[in-house]
């Protein structure tokens, strides 16, 4: 047996002398023959400042050059960067109204005819302004009654009135 020093932590170990013949490289442990085929690099993580180790290939292919040590920390990171025009999906806030509406009116059925089906409700603008989102502007209707509201008169006008008895009651305005 001989005394030889890892290549990696360069601790001293002891080897068969046709081991040390057959090898080029030699290790203490696998942990150390391990290690030292990773040839990435350590970084802190963008959120929480933890060490993370990336390897060359993840280095290369990111954008930002931003490295998080987990997806929790990458999604947090995310949610609080991508908002509003900074996210890539952003369209100006015009559907953001739906979201509106399924939050704070949970029962999701036309105003007028009282359709449950949520593959055809859609949100109406009491005012025709879809600008404006506010909660007493917007209300849940089925197509036809939609396409109703927006090109008979007749039916306009009985829509009109019952909207505002609706948000006097609702709103107490």
């Amino acid at each position: 047996m001989q005394t030889i020093f890892c290549d990696f932590c360069q601790k001293s170990f002891e080897r068969k002398k046709f081991q040390i013949e057959r090898a080029e490289k030699h290790y203490c442990s696998s942990k150390c023959g391990y290690l030292s085929r990773k040839n990435g690099k350590i970084f802190d993580c963008f959120v929480c400042g933890k060490k993370t180790y990336k390897s060359l290939k993840n280095i290369k292919i990111s954008k930002s050059q931003k490295f998080f040590c987990s997806r929790q920390c990458s999604t947090r990171y995310l949610n609080l960067a991508q908002r509003e025009e900074k996210n890539p999906n952003w369209k100006g806030g015009k559907s953001s109204y739906k979201t509106i509406l399924q939050r704070y009116i949970k029962k999701s059925e036309c105003f007028i005819c009282h359709t449950h089906d949520k593959r055809i409700l859609i949100v109406h603008h009491a005012d025709k302004n879809r600008n404006n989102n506010l909660l007493n502007n917007l209300i849940w209707l089925c197509q036809n009654c939609h396409f109703l509201v927006h090109h008979d008169e007749e039916i306009t006008n009985i829509f009109q009135r019952k909207f505002e008895k609706y948000v006097k009651s609702k709103y107490k305005m």
